[in-house]
C-alpha cells in the first residue's frame, strides 16, 4: 500500500501540485493498482512465452526495396526559383 508521503514525493517528482483531496483520491488509486501488480507478480508465467501483442500482427506494408527515383529536371522544372540543381527558399525572416 502506498501512503501519503509516498504521493506527495512523487508528485513533487512529477512537479503536481495536488490538492489535499487530489492526495487522498491519488493515495487510493495508486494503492489499488500496485495491489493489482502484486496479484499479477503472483502468476506462475515461467513457461509463457513474452509478447509485445496479445493477437498475431504482420506488417501490410510493401517490403522497402531500393528503386530509381525521379529525374531531379521533373522535379525543379515547377519550381518557382530553382538553383544550381536545389529549390531557394527564402532565408528565416524574409
Amino acid at each position: 500500500m502506498i501512503d501519503r508521503d509516498q504521493v506527495l514525493h512523487v508528485a513533487r517528482l512529477a512537479r503536481l501540485r495536488l490538492t489535499d483531496d487530489e492526495v487522498t483520491q491519488m493515495t487510493s488509486e495508486l494503492s489499488t493498482i500496485l495491489d493489482h501488480i502484486e496479484k499479477i507478480n503472483e502468476l506462475d508465467l515461467d513457461d509463457v512465452e513474452p509478447t509485445s501483442h496479445v493477437v498475431e500482427v504482420e506488417n501490410v506494408l510493401r517490403a522497402d526495396e531500393p528503386r530509381e527515383s525521379w529525374p531531379r529536371a521533373r522535379i525543379l522544372d515547377p519550381a518557382p526559383d530553382p538553383d544550381d540543381g536545389g529549390f531557394r527558399v527564402p532565408s528565416p525572416g524574409q
